[in-house]
């Protein structure tokens, strides 16, 4: 007797990916693998499933009815391991996870990283991108982003924080062009800026009279990659655009000195976001309460009122 769920995960993955080639890599089978498993399944049933062609696939009318009861076939069959994974101490399997660059770096990671040494059965696979990714798509279980969620309709979110931005430089350079004290004084000072879709983002500051104004500000060097403007500032090439929490850890070492303090806008919400589910992985859940436990203590506390301008 054949297993009446052999090929159904596989060919749902087909129809998900959209096709044979990215099912087969998420699945870690070859292209020819999967297409040899969709073979079979449609001869154990007897029609036509996937009408196929060089460039594209489709459903057969048989194709959708068929994907859509195994669809929630498979949500059931989920839903019972998720029941008896809620009865487990021990977090398990894989976990894909995709965070934004310098973020993943310093403050991701690190809780990853204790959480994989807490529980030795659970296998964290974490892709350091500032790439926007579709999760669901490219098969990851949590996804840390920065900014506003365009795609909150199939996701859920819980709120990490806030990220807010500072202005720091290196002791170096303010000794040679001196410290800026407001927006207007930042005009002729030589700018490391923050690259976003090819573009330099510009400079919305908020002055120490409380009113947010753009910089007259032609950055010189600019990237899309944080450190590489952490890397530029302490070289004391000029003032920098960094997130707060990242610039307060080199303040501490001496390496830059906070210039303007949470002084640009707008600021930006921090979420960890995962597919919608009726039913979440113990290993999800765990991973989530443990960003929520900690990331927020990484990124501090606003300043109140106007920006601080400090000389050192």
């Amino acid at each position: 007797m054949s297993d009446i769920l052999d090929g159904v995960t596989t060919f749902v993955r087909v129809v998900e990916a959209g096709s044979f080639a990215l099912a087969a890599e998420r699945l870690s089978l070859t292209r020819s693998a999967v297409g040899k498993v969709i073979v079979r399944l449609e001869k154990r049933l007897g029609v036509r499933l996937l009408t196929r062609t060089t460039r594209s696939q489709s459903l057969t009318e048989d194709g959708q009815a068929y994907y859509d009861r195994c669809v929630r076939a498979l949500a059931e069959l989920e839903a019972a391991e998720a029941d008896l994974d809620s009865g487990r101490r021990e977090p398990k399997g894989r976990l894909r996870v995709s965070v934004p660059q310098a973020f993943g770096h310093h403050c991701v990671a690190p809780v990853l990283l204790r959480l994989a040494r807490r529980h030795p059965q659970l296998r964290i696979d974490i892709s350091i991108s500032d790439r926007f990714v579709d999760m669901v798509e490219e098969g990851f279980d949590l996804v840390v982003r920065i900014g506003p969620l365009v795609d909150s309709v199939s996701l859920a979110a819980r709120k990490l924080g806030m990220q807010y931005a500072s202005i720091g430089a290196a002791p170096s350079y303010l000794a040679r062009h001196g410290t800026p004290g407001n927006v207007d004084e930042l005009r002729g000072h030589v700018v490391i800026a923050y690259l976003r879709a090819g573009a330099a983002d510009p400079w919305d500051v908020l002055d120490v009279n409380g009113q947010i104004r753009r910089a007259d500000v032609r950055p010189q060097l600019a990237f899309d990659d944080m450190q590489g403007i952490v890397d530029a500032a302490i070289a004391g090439f000029g003032l920098s655009w960094l997130p707060s929490w990242l610039l307060a850890r080199y303040a501490e070492t001496g390496e830059l000195v906070t210039v303007m303090e949470n002084c640009f806008r707008p600021s930006q919400e921090i979420h960890v976001v995962w597919p919608k589910s009726r039913y979440l992985p113990l290993k999800t859940r765990c991973a989530i309460d443990a960003l929520v436990a900690e990331i927020p203590a990484m990124l501090g506390a606003p300043a109140a009122g106007a920006p601080i301008v400090r000389r050192d």
